[in-house]
């Protein structure tokens, strides 16, 4: 199961309620605790990034050699239903590799032996049930480097709003527990505060990235995505 903590910055979304006399009961004893809400969905989006390499004898033939391929590329994603808007150009190097003396070679200093170019693609591939496809034909047209893959969601609103609820829940029941426990009642709330971290998913192991291609359609599973959300919750405390 893949974690994903949305990318807020900590102790974003801050939401004071101010209700009457809360001045005065913010000067007093009061309790703060934290609640955690958590929702798991079904992904229903793959980011897969891969890169097509070619080598040359100059840097316009690598080049050359790697445009045609790409090219082919894109051209068998589009026609798998992938949208321009879903396509996107995420690095270009052109690399000249050399050789270097030694004691073998007779060489006097580095020499350029010819050029290696690099062209990645990121892709988005909205119909989860055409992953496995879209890697196998990419790699068959000539991809040859890359290969990992993020599954996410297009829109995880619903999600994030089942967790919210929770984490709120869940930080009223511990502020009611502790307060039974210590002998006094929960007062006016003061404060309530989202805070949250972000850490991103977990791409497919490179071990995998090729290997799999030999099978007609790579093999793939998605799992689900878990969204996890905390609040700070402070209140009032009133002696019985």
């Amino acid at each position: 199961m893949t974690r994903c903590f949305i990318p807020l910055a900590f102790a974003a979304s801050v939401l004071a309620v101010v209700p009457a006399g809360a001045q005065e009961a913010d000067a007093g004893p009061k309790i703060m605790v934290t609640g955690e809400g958590e929702a798991t969905v079904s992904p229903d989006m793959a980011v897969i990034t891969f890169a097509v390499l070619r080598e040359g004898d100059t840097a316009r033939a690598a080049m050359d050699e790697n445009n045609a391929a790409m090219a082919a590329v894109i051209a068998a994603l589009k026609e798998e239903g992938v949208e321009a808007r879903d396509l996107k150009t995420s690095g270009l190097a052109i690399s000249p590799q050399y050789v270097y003396p030694n004691d073998d070679n007779g060489e006097e200093k580095p020499r350029i032996t010819g050029y290696q170019v690099t062209n990645t693609l990121t892709v988005r591939v909205r119909d989860m049930e055409k992953v496995g496809e879209v890697l196998d034909r990419s790699v068959s047209l000539g991809v040859n480097q890359g290969g990992d893959i993020a599954f996410t969601n297009d829109d995880p609103a619903e999600a994030l709003k089942e967790a919210r609820t929770q984490a709120v829940e869940d930080a009223f029941s511990k502020a009611r527990t502790l307060a039974e426990a210590a002998g006094v009642s929960l007062g006016d709330l003061l404060e309530i505060s989202e805070q949250a971290g972000a850490r991103p998913p977990m791409p497919m192991p490179r071990a995998m990235r090729m290997e799999a291609a030999a099978q007609s359609s790579v093999p793939i599973e998605a799992g689900e995505n878990s969204y996890k959300v905390q609040v700070n919750v402070t209140f009032a405390l009133e002696q019985e």
